[in-house]
């Protein structure tokens, strides 16, 4: 087996294990929300369990196609495809961040304002 066949088998068991955390995320997701029926937020949590898995698939599989284009053929036709589905890719992952936890990915270590205690102003 030659370095180029490697790393095809590498992208593509990469691939596999993407849509494996994808498809298993669902299924976790979807037994997860019939627990949580009765308590009324199933709805959410089921949209948060299921984005944080389509995130880390979405991951995995930039990742395998990132590993396929750059070792395997890099020429500027593959590089330019790689480059149009990382940024589909990208962007569906930031719009996921945005759906899963309110804030942006760039946003996640921002802290909220403390309120100020009443009658105190900022000038004060």
């Amino acid at each position: 087996m030659n370095f180029f066949e490697v790393i095809e088998t590498v992208g593509k068991a990469i691939d596999a294990t993407g849509v494996a955390v994808i498809a298993i995320g669902a299924l976790l997701s979807a037994t997860g929300v019939l627990r949580r029926l009765r308590t009324g937020d199933a709805y959410k949590a089921f949209r948060q369990q299921l984005g944080r898995s389509i995130l880390l698939g979405l991951e995995l599989l930039v990742a395998a196609d990132i590993i396929r284009t750059v070792a395997v053929t890099p020429d500027a036709r593959s590089v330019a495809v790689l480059a149009g589905i990382v940024l589909i890719r990208t962007f569906l992952s930031f719009s996921l961040e945005l759906e899963i936890t309110g804030y942006w990915p760039w946003q996640k270590n921002r802290q909220p304002a403390a309120p100020e205690p009443a009658g105190q102003s900022a000038t004060t």
